[in-house]
């Protein structure tokens, strides 16, 4: 079985500000690089190939589209965040997810999410206790920085043991 997750790698021109906040508050930062998720971590005997025939046959009409990032946001649902707005292309990524979650990934779709809406963002921050979130709070509410960037492919990630990211797979949009 593997653990995989399916998401795209913004290439931002400022990345190096993002970065700095989730080596700041971010535990996964040195696993993963800033992310926005499609598809949440799921465990499959899925083969590459299916996965990949998969992914490019949902996609197939999606053209590369812009996306704009800024203000970050306190979220304290299923634990203790601050997430990266995302300003612009939200309804793309919207349909992006919800595409995937169909065909051999429908019975992966995570029951927590029915629940509520998807609400896709970059993770700059995670927390175990509210002292070291509310300070986070306070560090970041004044950062107003834009990122901007074209989204022109979709990765799989396998992710290991160590909770480090290997990448498997890039569909390209056409």
């Amino acid at each position: 079985m593997k653990k995989r997750c399916i998401m795209i790698f913004p290439k931002f021109n400022n990345l190096d500000i993002i970065n700095k906040i989730r080596e700041k508050y971010d535990p996964l930062s040195n696993h993963v690089a800033p992310h926005i998720t499609l598809v949440f971590p799921f465990e499959s005997n899925i083969e590459k190939i299916d996965l990949e025939s998969h992914i490019s046959s949902v996609i197939k009409d999606i053209s590369p589209f812009e996306i704009i990032l800024k203000g970050i946001t306190p979220v304290n649902c299923f634990g203790l965040y601050l997430f990266l707005n995302i300003e612009k292309g939200i309804e793309n990524i919207i349909d992006l997810h919800k595409r995937l979650y169909t065909g051999i990934l429908k019975d992966y779709y995570p029951s927590w999410l029915s629940e509520g809406n998807f609400s896709p963002h970059i993770t700059v921050g995670s927390f175990k206790n509210k002292e070291d979130y509310e300070i986070a709070i306070n560090n970041t509410k004044n950062i107003n920085d834009t990122f901007k960037t074209i989204v022109t492919e979709i990765t799989v990630e396998i992710i290991d043991q160590n909770e480090d990211s290997i990448i498997e797979s890039n569909i390209l949009l056409k």
